[in-house]
């Protein structure tokens, strides 16, 4: 399975909901908080073109917000 990469930060309640689906699936992640993170915000900003968390990544694919639909597809599940 590819790295999975969630780009968050604390007060973000998408954020939460991500970690969750990854959580509740045993799936591992890393995650990076881009207000303490500023290269990860960087990363995020260049990678993905966006500014809003949370950005998931998953090998070569983003996912920007909750969206378990298409994690769902990119995962394979």
């Amino acid at each position: 399975m590819s790295k999975i990469v969630i780009y968050s930060t604390p007060i973000c309640s998408y954020c939460t909901d991500v970690k969750k689906f990854l959580s509740d699936r045993d799936i591992a992640f890393e995650e990076k908080d881009i207000t303490k993170d500023k290269e990860a915000l960087v990363r995020m900003k260049n990678l993905s073109k966006q500014m809003s968390v949370p950005v998931v990544e998953i090998g070569d694919e983003f996912i920007v917000g909750y969206e378990p639909d298409k994690m769902n597809e990119v995962l394979g599940l």
